[in-house]
């Protein structure tokens, strides 16, 4: 809600090295309620999810085809959102006051009145160090650390930091912005009496599973890099402590590290696949082949909740059903016990979860998530004679579920469609341009639907050379029968339809290799 006064208020927040996990409660806090969010290239475009839907985003950073927003327009963008009476976090890379042009920012605001907060961030430094596993400090090989930039004002052409004194020290150098300017900073260091020997690292990305890292010497560090591909953004560490860094690569030692993946799930669902995929090191590309709306009839719907006691199943096919049927429960109703006395089936695991977060206990989920195995188990195990059942569903399923309840078991269904599955355009879409690109090391296909999307929008897919070629992966039995139907070839199959088999087939596959 924007705030009343007449003078708002800006908080200047440190958005951390990329990785989510290493933001401040403050920082998350402050992006929830916040009115505007001013964000730039090193803010991990994740930190939005957080921010309200009606928040205003600003991006004020550099991207394909487009120049960075120059610093004086971002002060204005602070000082009008703040003189409107709202909340504006300007979220940062890194730590505001560390190479972060957080100092000019803060005077323009003072000079203006605005009252602002500062909230400290990761910098980039000690992050990388510990995703690296380099000790900055060593009490053998270095007391002291030394932030250097190798990229100050841009409109300056020359570097006002003389390299050639920092040659003897025993300190650590943690050079920010440097790899462009790589070559002279080496050749200050060395002409000011280092030695050739000395251990460098550079780590680009850090903190994100697209981490990628090269170690050398002071001699031979400018030929590693070049012959690496790495480059900016990545921080170059130098000093003897490089040499004593951990044996066990903790980060980049994971199962799945240097592993890309396209997952193909609508945004709503893609967050848990995504997090477990990147617990294991992987690089994930979400791409939501289909997306989810709400759609029902309104009469319909008012007439099953009014006798929605009389049920005494109630199976919902989706995460997404779940969702949205409680949205419009409680709508309906302030009390969870006007659901009635009725038992609660669910199609798969990630489907159960989202009802118990409700505090209801589910009562049947099948051996294999999809809808062939919950009326075979249903109509065996339970007996579904003249019971009344309520299926929740979307407008593409489960018309043979609820044709084999009623033929083959007897049943007395209701269906209750509460939304609609449509396929989205991918051919503007920034993470599809990557994908083409770059390319990927499999695609995660979670639905039959998600295949057909595919198919139609395989022009939003054409790889460009040198892309990394992907395998497809099926999450079981029912898209693996439309890829095959398709003629599409299956790198891997979940031995069990649940997001947990498909992460671990994702894995044998891969370690195989």
């Amino acid at each position: 809600m924007s705030s009343n006064k007449s003078t708002g208020k800006v908080y200047l927040i440190g958005a951390g090295p990329g990785d989510p996990g290493l933001v401040t409660v403050r920082a998350r806090q402050l992006i929830e309620i916040a009115d505007v969010i001013v964000y730039d290239y090193l803010a991990n475009p994740k930190l939005l999810d957080w921010a309200r839907k009606d928040a205003e985003r600003i991006y004020v950073g550099k991207s394909a085809g487009r120049h960075s927003i120059p610093q004086d327009e971002i002060e204005e963008i602070l000082v009008n959102r703040a003189n409107k009476g709202l909340q504006v976090v300007r979220l940062k890379g890194g730590d505001p006051f560390v190479f972060g042009r957080g100092g000019e920012e803060i005077d323009e605001l003072q000079l203006d009145k605005i009252p602002f907060e500062i909230v400290p961030g990761v910098t980039a430094a000690l992050a990388t160090a510990a995703y690296a596993g380099i000790p900055l400090s060593h009490r053998d090989y270095s007391s002291s650390i030394t932030f250097l930039t190798g990229h100050e004002n841009p409109e300056k052409h020359t570097l006002s930091i003389d390299f050639k004194a920092h040659a003897k020290t025993k300190s650590t150098l943690c050079l920010y912005m440097g790899v462009g300017q790589l070559p002279r900073i080496v050749g200050e260091l060395t002409e000011g009496g280092m030695s050739g020997d000395t251990p460098v690292g550079i780590v680009e990305w850090a903190t994100l599973n697209r981490q990628r890292s090269v170690y050398g010497t002071l001699d031979t560090i400018v030929a590693d890099l070049k012959a690496s591909g790495i480059g900016a953004p990545a921080m170059i560490i130098i000093g003897e402590v490089v040499a004593h860094r951990a044996k066990t690569e903790w980060f980049e030692g994971r199962e799945l590290f240097g592993k890309r993946f396209v997952v193909t799930r609508a945004r709503e669902q893609a967050g848990q696949l995504t997090q477990m995929l990147e617990d294991k090191g992987a690089e994930v590309i979400e791409l939501p082949f289909i997306e989810v709306q709400p759609q029902f009839d309104a009469k319909r719907l008012g007439e099953i909740l009014a006798g929605i006691a009389v049920y005494e199943w109630v199976i919902f096919t989706s995460a997404n059903g779940v969702k949205l049927f409680f949205e419009l429960f409680y709508k309906a109703f302030d009390d969870i016990r006007c659901l009635g006395p009725m038992r609660i089936a669910a199609v798969g695991a990630a489907t159960a979860r989202e009802i118990e977060a409700h505090k209801l206990k589910v009562d049947f989920v099948p051996t294999q998530a999809n809808a062939d195995a919950l009326a075979d188990e249903l109509i065996e195990n339970e007996g579904m004679e003249s019971v009344q059942v309520l299926v929740i569903t979307g407008n593409q399923n489960r018309e043979e579920l609820v044709l084999r309840l009623e033929t083959e078991g007897r049943a007395i269904v209701d269906t209750l469609p509460l939304y609609k599955t449509i396929k989205t355009d991918l051919l503007n879409n920034e993470a599809a341009a990557r994908f083409r690109k770059e390319g990927a090391d499999a695609i995660l296909f979670t639905s039959s639907s998600t295949v057909n999307s595919f198919i139609d929008q395989s022009a939003a897919f054409k790889l460009e050379e040198g892309a990394r070629q992907p395998v497809l992966g099926s999450i079981g039995p029912m898209t693996s029968k439309t890829l095959k139907d398709k003629k599409l070839p299956i790198g891997f199959e979940a031995s069990v339809s649940s997001l947990e088999h498909f992460v671990d087939a994702a894995v044998k596959h891969f370690s195989k290799r």
